[in-house]
Formats: C-alpha cells, sequence, structure tokens
C-alpha cells in the first residue's frame, strides 16, 4: 500500500458546529498540500506571487483570491513561491452544508447557491469583481460574537458569490474525481462513453453515432455546448487521469502515459508540458516535494 503524501486535515469543527472561521495575518505560507471532509471558502489578500494548487490547477495568483472547495479527495495548497509581501492576510471558513436531493438546499429559493456548490467539487475561483461585491462582508465575518448571524452573514457571503459571472472550476472532472454532467442527454451519454472508455482510441464515428448525429453534425454539436472541441475535452480528460496517476501512483511515467489513452510518449509529454506548463515528471516532483505529513 502506498503512503499518502497529502494529508487529511482534522478540523476543529465539531459535530454540531456549522462554521468554523480563521482569519490571520502572516509573512508566509507553510503548511503543505491537504484536503479534508468539510467544505471551504479560503480568501487571500496581499499575496500576489504565490502558487495556488487545487488539484491539477496550478497558478499563481493576483493581489486578491477567492476559492470554494466542497469535495473531501481534492488536494489543495497555497505556497509562498514568488510572494514577497510582509502583510498577507488569510480568511478561512470551513462549514458543513446538506447538498442531497431531498436536503434543505434542494429548495427554490436555494438553487443557484446548491449548483455553485457542486460545482465547486472541482474547485471554484471566483474573479475580482464578485469578490469586490463580498469583500466587507468576509472582511468583518470574524469579528460577530453571535453564531447566528455570523451563519446568516456567511450564507449572504455564498449566495452573491452564487450569483456572480465568470466563476472558474480549477481540477478537471477526471482528477477530481467528479462525474461528467451536461444540460444536454446526447451530450452526457457520449460524455459517459468517454469517461469509460479514455484509455482506448476513441472514434468521432462512434460518437456521433452515440448521440445519433452525422460526425460533422456532432462536432458542431458538442463544441456548442461544452464550449471545447471534442479533442480538447478528450485530451483533457486523459490528462486529468494521467495527472492523478502521478500523484496517487508509483508508476512510469511510460505506464501512465499508455493507461490515460496516449499511444506515443513524447507526444505525452508535448501535450502535458504545453497544458500543465511543466512536464509529466516536474509535475510529479512538485506535487510531493516538501509535503509533509503531520
Amino acid at each position: 500500500m502506498e503512503e499518502s503524501r497529502v494529508i487529511h486535515e482534522i478540523t476543529p469543527l465539531m459535530g454540531k458546529d456549522f462554521l468554523y472561521i480563521a482569519d490571520r495575518r502572516k509573512k508566509e505560507f507553510t503548511y503543505p498540500i491537504h484536503n479534508h471532509s468539510v467544505f471551504e471558502l479560503n480568501f487571500v489578500e496581499h499575496a500576489a506571487g504565490v502558487r495556488r494548487i487545487v488539484g491539477d490547477s496550478n497558478e499563481v495568483i493576483d493581489e486578491y483570491d477567492m476559492v470554494l472547495i466542497t469535495s473531501p479527495d481534492l488536494e489543495h495548497v497555497w505556497e509562498q513561491n514568488g510572494c514577497a509581501s510582509e502583510d498577507i492576510r488569510e480568511v478561512t471558513v470551513q462549514f458543513h452544508l446538506d447538498l442531497s436531493d431531498d436536503g434543505f438546499l434542494s429548495r427554490n429559493p436555494f438553487f443557484t447557491l446548491r449548483k455553485m456548490l457542486l460545482e465547486a467539487r472541482k474547485g471554484l475561483a471566483f474573479p475580482l469583481d464578485a469578490i469586490m461585491r463580498v469583500y466587507s462582508l468576509i472582511d468583518t465575518l470574524s469579528t460577530i460574537k453571535d453564531g447566528f448571524y455570523a451563519v446568516s452573514q456567511f450564507m449572504t457571503i455564498l449566495y452573491e458569490l452564487s450569483k456572480s459571472q465568470g466563476a472558474r472550476t480549477l481540477a478537471s472532472s477526471s482528477f477530481a474525481k467528479v462525474g461528467v454532467e451536461s444540460d444536454s442527454r446526447r451530450v452526457l451519454k457520449v460524455k459517459n462513453y468517454i469517461a469509460k472508455n479514455y484509455m482506448d482510441e476513441i472514434r468521432l464515428a462512434t460518437l456521433a453515432d452515440i448521440a445519433g448525429m452525422s460526425p460533422s453534425a456532432f462536432s458542431r454539436f458538442f463544441k456548442l455546448h461544452t464550449g471545447r472541441n471534442l479533442s480538447e475535452y478528450i485530451i483533457d480528460m486523459r490528462l486529468g487521469y494521467a495527472s492523478r496517476m502521478l500523484v496517487d501512483t508509483s508508476k512510469s511515467i511510460s505506464e501512465i502515459c499508455f493507461n490515460s489513452g496516449f499511444n506515443n510518449l513524447s507526444n505525452f509529454n508535448r501535450i502535458f508540458k504545453k497544458k500543465k506548463k511543466c512536464s509529466p515528471s516536474e509535475f510529479r516532483e512538485n506535487y510531493h516535494k516538501t509535503r509533509i505529513i503531520v
């Protein structure tokens, strides 16, 4: 059994608690990569140059950053990288919410909120205008002594974020182990087929046949519904599975290449580097180095 290199964080949130709020100022990020069973909204300011890793997403952040994560399996970390700020502020809110189909959030007034929380299983980064919209609320959240009012203000933050435009999912579905979803039954059938057969050759004619369309019509239809070319979608899914294997297994790069559906090692290395800005071996090394189990 391989040892885990990712912390499963034991949070201070106990049985009947709803919120854990940590509002702190610091000069550097030192906490290693981790995951945890509770949901988390993390806000960082004055931290331009910090590297944020969420699943297989790796980005350098600007002055302000806000990310929502609702998956117990999704690894994440904010690393010091090139940040030179002497006054970093980080507000972390951990919480529980029921996302079941018959739970409180399944009621009509909470539609956009529940939708956002489900999307955040892959990690969700918010644009600057959305952050500014809730800035005064997140800024004062830790000062509220009354638990009910703190929860009320936090739910307002989440609701305002759920109405904002431009939030981006970070990790790929395949890396985050999130099931495929679609607003089209035809596209969903195709996505499910790709998810089950990503390691094999996938022909356009086969997918078009599943959708009951001609290949050219299906290609246009798929891009209209997903915003991506079919080939791009398949490559991104394969890269997500490859990235997950790089983190979770000790398989060789060559094994991972062929197990994730690429039939040419040099082609795999080239595509991986283009998409992830590093080689597969660098991705594995970056994920594992200086990670400490606590």
